[in-house]
């Protein structure tokens, strides 16, 4: 019966996030650049989803993890810590993972870039991970399988001081334990 609330929870989400999506905003070309070059050192994949419907394993597993999704990095806008609607079936797909596996768990990881003082990017990096705690939970995730840590600006993956280095830190890392 809890798989089945998940799910449900995650389709309300997914619906909402998709459509909020249809507002007419548009991404940028350096947006639309940067999305098809992501990546990460080690193999790990962290580019993100385009918004389109499908069913929930478009992001991939982790067979060598057990079944995680393989993407695990959600970016965000500029001085922001709300979730951009082009995550929700990225976040669905943690969701159901940690939702049927009870025993596991997540800690998120709230990235910034350089901007801002030390202090005020440690509180944005924590509002961050928040924000896709929140939303973890709202999709039947308990709190007791999630822990927050903000690194603020100390853990850049791109160094640099360019729009594309500042948009590859602004993010949170999913990582599972």
């Amino acid at each position: 019966m809890q798989i089945s609330k998940t799910i449900y929870y995650g389709v309300l989400i997914i619906l909402t996030f998709l459509l909020a999506g249809c507002g007419g905003q548009t991404a940028t070309q350096s947006e639309q650049t940067d999305s098809s070059t992501l990546g990460e050192p080690g193999g790990r994949q962290s580019g993100v989803g385009d918004g389109s419907t499908g069913d929930l394993t478009e992001f991939g597993r982790d067979d060598a993890m057990g079944g995680v999704p393989a993407e695990t990095i959600i970016y965000f806008e500029f001085d922001r810590s709300e979730i951009l609607p082009k995550y929700g079936r990225l976040l669905a797909e943690h969701a159901l993972y940690l939702a049927s596996n009870p025993q596991g768990g997540a800690r998120l990881e709230g990235h910034t870039d350089e901007r801002g003082t030390r202090e005020y990017n440690i509180g944005l990096g924590e509002r961050r991970a928040q924000a896709v705690r929140q939303l973890l939970m709202i999709q039947g995730v308990a709190a007791a399988q999630m822990t927050t840590v903000s690194f603020g600006e100390e853990r850049p993956v791109r160094d640099g001081s360019s729009e594309s280095a500042y948009s590859k830190n602004r993010r949170v890392e999913i990582v599972h334990k």
